[in-house]
């Protein structure tokens, strides 16, 4: 009975110094992976950037101790935090205290939905849906994404719209008139530096590098504040 609800302890059983290894290194791996991209994620959901964090590592001991599963990765991805962004935005400014508990609220709903779902057996479901609507949600979902973040590329503030586009066209309008030049340039080496890594040095974690050492630049320059309308 104590294996059927803690199946991570099956795991133990032939467990020895080369697995260990083997985990130990694959967790450092994806640590400095995971610690960049929650932080983008928690941005995109419009939440605090420690949020990222706290959303990265709980759910995967969670997982870890009550999954099925190994393998299996778990955490915020790119998706939910913009669907989190979208469905919060009419309710509350962004990072705003009112804003966090709704967030809070959010997820904890949506996993006691899933939840529901895994103890009634109900993922069969996914399988109803089709692989052309899969991937034009993807697609949709990475453009989404990608313009979502012209304010921060410019370093300006803009107007949401009713619809994507026009949020795009504000950004773009703003930043025709108030970009905020060192914003720009460190996202623009930032993007140079992380390609560099990854053509040339591809085991050093590019992404995780580039936060750090703009970071610092960004610190040690007393670089701070955005424009716009």
């Amino acid at each position: 009975m104590l294996y059927k609800f803690f199946p991570f302890l099956n795991w133990f059983k032939d467990y020895n110094t080369n697995k260990f290894r083997h985990d130990f290194v694959a967790g450092v791996t994806v640590s400095l992976i995971v610690i960049p991209q929650s932080m983008a994620y928690a941005q995109l959901a419009g939440l605090p950037i420690y949020y990222g964090l706290y959303a990265s590592f709980l759910p995967t001991i969670f997982a870890t101790m009550f999954g099925s599963s190994n393998h299996l990765s778990t955490g915020p991805t790119a998706v939910v935090s913009l669907m989190t962004a979208v469905a919060l935005e009419p309710l509350a400014t962004q990072g705003s205290e009112a804003y966090i508990i709704y967030a809070i609220m959010l997820s904890l709903t949506v996993g006691i939905f899933r939840l529901s779902l895994g103890l009634l057996k109900l993922g069969l479901i996914v399988n109803f849906l089709s692989l052309p609507v899969v991937n034009s949600y993807t697609s949709a979902a990475a453009i989404i994404i990608a313009t979502s973040q012209l304010r921060r590329f410019f370093g300006v503030y803009a107007n949401e719209g009713t619809y994507h586009y026009q949020t795009v066209e504000n950004a773009i309008r703003a930043a025709l008139n108030y970009t905020h030049y060192p914003t720009l340039i460190i996202a623009i080496s930032s993007l140079i530096l992380m390609y560099l890594l990854k053509k040339y040095l591809p085991k050093i974690p590019f992404v995780l590098v580039a936060v750090v050492a703009f970071t610092v630049i960004s610190w040690a320059c007393l670089l701070s504040g955005s424009r716009g309308m």
